[in-house]
Formats: C-alpha cells, structure tokens, sequence
C-alpha cells in the first residue's frame, strides 16, 4: 500500500522522541513491500538540529504551511492507501479537517503523546487535535493501551483505538563493553510534571553519594535548577550517540510524565531504547509496568530515594547485568520496530476488511 504519515519530524531528534519513533517504525514497514511518504514542517528549531538527511526507505518531504500542503501536496493525501496524522504537528487540527476531507485511503490518528493528549482536551487548549475529530478518523494509533482505549472508543467515539506502542531499533540500540563513566544517567526533555521524580530518584540519591558520578542529558531544563558537583549535564546528545550513552550508565532512569502514569500502560520509546543496551533500569510505577517487563528480574521499580539508594548500592554488577541481560531479551521478543510494523500493517487491514475492534 502507499501510506502518506504527517508528523512532527523524522529529520531531528531533537527535543522529541518522534523522530527516532517514526524512523524505525517506517523503515520497518517499508521493508514490507509498502511505499511510504513523509510530511514534516520545516521549521527552524528542527532545521538547525537535523540527525538524519538521507532516508531511502520514504520519501521525506517538508513543507512550509498549511497553505503549501494544500497547494502542492493534495494529490499525494488523494492517492495514499492510508493517510495518518501525528500528535503535535503543528497546525493538526486544520491539517487533520484537510485530510479528513480530501483522503480516499484510510485516515488514521497517530498519538504518541495520548494521555497528554486526552488530559488538554479536558483542559481545553490542544492544538493538534479536535475532540470531534477522533470519531472521524477511521483508526486511532494510540501510544497509550488498557483503559485508555475504552476511555477513546466509549467517550469520545473513536471506531477503532488500538495500541501501538513505542518502539526500538536493535540495528541501533544493543550492549557494547565499555566502562561505565556514570552511577547511573537519565536521558529526557524537561518537563516540569517529571521534575519531581527525577527529584526523588537521582538528585537526592546524588546528593547522598557524593563519591559517585550521575548525568543528565536532555534540552530545555531551566537555567535556575541547581545541580549537585556530581551530576554532570549535557544538553544534547543525537540518536546515534544513546546507544554508547546507555553503555556508560552502570544504571539508568526512566521517569514518566503525570498524565502517562496517571492513564498506566504508557511506555516510553527510552525504555525500551535503554532496555535493548541490557542496562538495568530503575523505573517510577504505574500501571502496565509489569504486563512488559517482569519487575524485579527484568527491571527495577523504585517509589522514594531511599528505595533508589538500596539499589544503588546494594546490588550487585553481577545481578545488576543479569537484570540488564532479561531486560534486553524481553524487549527483542516483543518490543522491536519490526514488530511495530506488522501490527501497523495488521491493523490498517483490519479497517479495510472491517474487523471489530477489540475494546
């Protein structure tokens, strides 16, 4: 099929986790049989930050306005088999009534960011997605599973939710024999609503390990934050460069947004990401957590510093890469961007052939 995708960006990485997302899934999909184009608004902020430049397995187009799509690029939206929308485009809503109103494919909602998103348009503000437009589109591709999906179908009317979650690129992301630099790391955009748990989880612990080293990567944390002498900062590191990051990490943080705990069954791409690099991970709790991995033997869960402490310096190299070593393996099993495709694939011809969803 030719499946046409308008998403926030495939070209950066940068202050998002769509890119990397996106590129796995699409290569994945295209090694199917399936011809792929790829809609991205060219706007500076990514521009000055493009990792990837040449990408064979679609065609990436990036336009310049809503008025642009309309006038040079209706013809690609009339003849794609599928058509999907992604969360934070800018301008989605008007972008998603063009689409709904000209595709003669399947029309589909991609939402990486779902209980983010559910939880604004309760609070009023979304600009990439109009309440009533989740009953239009034929399918929504949800980042979020469990009740989030009857939540889609039972009150806002969505015809089909189903999930398809995150996931990882083994080409990318697997274990390297390096020596560890950091304690333990955590790789993040800021975000005021996961503050308090990187808090809780790193900073504090930080604090009582003076003799240790921890890192922070990500974009956009206030210049106001104090950091301890032993937590390193960096502000950016490109996709190509995670893998080695991980590696470095004898641990590895992953803290969840409020609105994502607060739906469960939402796993972020680093996760997985990380999981695939056999670091053990330390996670926050929330619900779904251990439909994916085994806690305790796959990944570690920790509510407080102190339980962050007890890791930290209690277990073992040799159990700690035990549980890096069962992390990796579940995540190979289940979680890879191959699988990702085949259940897109799947779940496109189950619109054609008009299946009931599952909800």
């Amino acid at each position: 099929m030719k499946l046409v995708v308008l998403g926030l960006s495939i070209t950066s990485a940068w202050g998002n986790g769509h890119a990397t997302t996106y590129r796995g899934l699409i290569r994945e999909f295209a090694k199917l049989g399936h011809q792929v184009v790829f809609l991205e608004r060219d706007v500076p902020w990514y521009a000055s930050q493009r990792d990837l430049r040449d990408f064979a397995c679609a065609e990436v187009i990036l336009y310049q306005s809503v008025d642009d799509l309309r006038e040079n690029h209706a013809q690609t939206v009339r003849s794609a088999d599928a058509v999907i929308v992604g969360s934070y485009v800018p301008d989605g809503i008007e972008i998603g009534n063009w689409v709904l109103k000209i595709a003669t494919g399947i029309t589909a909602f991609y939402d990486i960011d779902t209980p983010v998103t559910l939880a604004q348009l309760e609070r009023g503000g979304l600009t990439y997605l109009a309440r009533e437009q989740i009953a239009r589109y034929d399918l929504y591709l949800s980042f979020a599973g469990g009740r989030t999906l009857e939540v889609l179908h039972n009150r806002y009317g969505s015809p089909r939710a189903v999930p398809l979650y995150c996931s990882v690129d083994p080409e990318h992301y697997f274990p390297s024999p390096l020596d560890p630099l950091w304690l333990l790391g955590y790789l993040g955009t800021y975000s005021a609503d996961r503050q308090p748990a990187l808090e809780r989880l790193m900073l504090e612990p930080a604090r009582h390990l003076p003799q240790e080293q921890f890192v922070v990567t990500g974009p956009q944390y206030p210049q106001e934050l104090l950091w301890a002498h032993n937590v390193e900062r960096i502000e950016h590191l490109a996709p190509d460069q995670h893998c080695e990051f991980y590696n470095r990490q004898r641990f590895t943080l992953n803290v969840t947004r409020a609105d994502m705990v607060a739906a469960g069954h939402s796993p972020s791409v680093r996760l997985f990401e990380a999981a695939a690099c056999a670091t053990p991970i330390i996670s926050d709790a929330w619900d779904g957590l251990d439909e994916l991995f085994i806690l305790g033997e796959e990944i570690l869960v920790a509510a407080d510093p102190s339980e962050a402490l007890e890791i930290l310096t209690t277990i073992s190299p040799t159990r700690a890469a035990q549980i890096g070593t069962a992390g990796r393996a579940r995540i190979l099993a289940n979680h890879t961007a191959a699988h990702r495709a085949l259940e897109l694939e799947h779940h496109l011809v189950g619109v054609v052939v008009g299946e009931v969803s599952l909800i």
